[in-house]
């Protein structure tokens, strides 16, 4: 076949990624304080941009001050009557905002002072920075107070301990060291640090190193200091004088204490059970993170992006909470003003700011419109849940959810990425209804894995120390309420749920029963 070169033309269409389209994509997938940065990040950029006004009123008076107010001809020939006229008719105003406005300007004297109730409303500097500056002129009344203003700092570990340090070393050469000890604690309040190679580092003697590590180890809180959970109760038991040879053999086999094997730990210790009982009651009431009682930093709560509430017809009644909506204005007057400029490099610049613009207010919408799709489509799947509780929550995938709003399934992932909901049975990860099947017995409905859970755990809080139920007996009941479950799934479960076996939950609760009883 003879083989020869063509020049062909051929038109095809392929999904290209442009830039704005993986912006538009991360978009949705931000969490609602990433969509104020990067609108706070825009809105610096873009001229064209600003954020609303917390107030209507302020923003009123904040646009008739800067489109209303014109300044006065200054060649008009009768400008000094109608300055005459006006000073003249605000000696006979009745306490008109306005005119005391003007009185204060001719007479240099301020009348608000005297009687700040009964003067005009104090203009907000910075109106959309409100809620980021309370000290700001204008920003609230003086009966209103924010509680926020009168908290007091909370104090880290560290600082506490620095407090500490000068009354138990006064060598300046201890305290270098204690110092670099307190560095190296993490926020339970252990000590992540090798002694030998911290003397080493610090020019020190393991003698001094211990000595010092043995003094911080005295401070406040009990058991701070410690390189492991024995140690840290073994520096509390001696505080409180507790710490004999039986308690010390136990604090030594902590191990055997989580695995519930009283019975060495009886023969190791040389106590009997009633003592042993005491011994373990001394050891609950000791702390395992002495650390954890300091701020180690700011608890920040979790806002529902979504609101379900119980609706008058029996349904329910899904909302966009509206405090979590990121807002922005592109400013049209100010674009229209602007663009009248003969300059072409201007006239780029603007119009490029003004397709940002529009492009970052579309993508806002359709973020909250297609967050409001897969929010509406999961309750209108999970209503059995609503209503009756986790027993009843269905199992649910991307899949379903996607074909149901004809989107795709990584568009839905992307939209319960750290998205909240608030229903009547609390707030919830909208991930949380997403759960694989567990098939039933018979063929009858599938079960959600999350459900299934829920009864396995409900299970082992209702037995009693004589019928501790093993996993055999547990897939056997499960079985009877129709759920077809291997027994390696069970004990897989009940480990993820930190529940322990069979046997370690028999030597717990009998032990707990007896303590009941005394």
């Amino acid at each position: 076949m003879k083989l020869s070169a063509n020049l062909l033309q051929r038109q095809t269409q392929s999904p290209v990624m442009t830039a704005r389209l993986r912006q538009s994509i991360q978009l949705l997938q931000m969490t609602h304080f990433e969509v104020n940065q990067f609108i706070a990040q825009e809105v610096e950029q873009n001229p064209l941009l600003e954020f609303p006004y917390n107030d209507d009123e302020a923003g009123g008076e904040a646009e008739d001050g800067e489109y209303a107010h014109q300044p006065e001809d200054a060649g008009s020939d009768d400008g000094y009557d109608n300055r005459t006229e006006a000073l003249s008719s605000d000696w006979y105003d009745n306490g008109g905002s306005a005119s005391t406005s003007r009185l204060n300007d001719e007479l240099d004297a301020n009348y608000t002072n005297v009687f700040p109730d009964d003067g005009a409303p104090q203009r907000l500097d910075a109106p959309e920075l409100v809620s980021q500056w309370k000290s700001m002129p204008g920003s609230g009344e003086g009966a209103d107070y924010d509680l926020d203003d009168f908290v007091a700092g909370q104090v880290s570990l560290r600082d506490h301990l620095a407090q500490q340090i000068p009354f138990v070393l006064p060598d300046m050469a201890d305290r270098l060291i204690a110092q670099n000890f307190v560095d190296q604690l993490d926020d339970c309040g252990y000590l992540q640090a090798d002694i030998v190679e911290a003397g080493e580092r610090l020019g020190t003697s393991l003698a001094q190193a211990e000595r010092v590590l043995a003094t911080l180890q005295s401070l406040d809180p009990p058991g701070v200091f410690a390189r492991c959970l024995a140690e840290c109760l073994a520096i509390q038991l001696k505080q409180k004088d507790r710490y004999d040879p039986a308690m010390q053999a136990l604090v030594e086999n902590l191990e055997l204490l989580a695995r519930r094997d009283f019975a060495t730990l009886k023969r190791l210790c040389g106590v009997d059970e009633e003592d042993l009982l005491d011994m373990l009651g001394e050891i609950r009431q000791l702390n395992p993170k002495p650390g954890s009682g300091f701020e180690a930093g700011v608890s920040e709560a979790i806002m529902p992006d979504v609101v379900v509430r119980a609706s008058s017809d029996g349904g329910w009644l899904v909302e966009l909470n509206p405090d979590m909506l990121p807002r922005v204005l592109v400013n049209q007057s100010y674009f229209s003003r602007v663009t009248k400029t003969k300059d072409a490099e201007v006239q780029a610049f603007l119009s490029n700011c003004m397709q940002t613009a529009n492009w970052l207010t579309r993508s806002l919408d359709q973020r909250a419109n297609t967050i409001m799709k897969v929010a509406s489509e999961i309750v209108r799947q999970q209503d059995a849940f609503l209503q009756h509780g986790v027993d009843h929550l269905r199992p649910l995938n991307l899949k379903t959810v996607a074909e149901a709003i004809e989107m795709h399934e990584s568009t839905v992932s992307r939209v319960t990425s750290n998205k909240y909901m608030l229903t009547p049975r609390g707030l919830f990860e909208l991930k949380y209804f997403f759960t694989v099947s567990i098939s039933a017995i018979a063929g009858g409905d599938s079960h959600s894995a999350e459900a299934v859970r829920h009864k396995i755990r409900a299970l082992i809080l209702q037995e009693s120390p004589e019928a501790v139920l093993s996993d055999d007996d547990i897939v056997d009941m499960l079985k009877k309420g129709g759920v077809d479950l291997a027994r390696r799934t069970v004990a897989k479960y009940r480990e993820a749920m930190n529940i322990a076996s069979s046997v370690q939950r028999r030597r717990e609760k009998r032990a707990l029963a007896k303590v009941a009883g005394f």
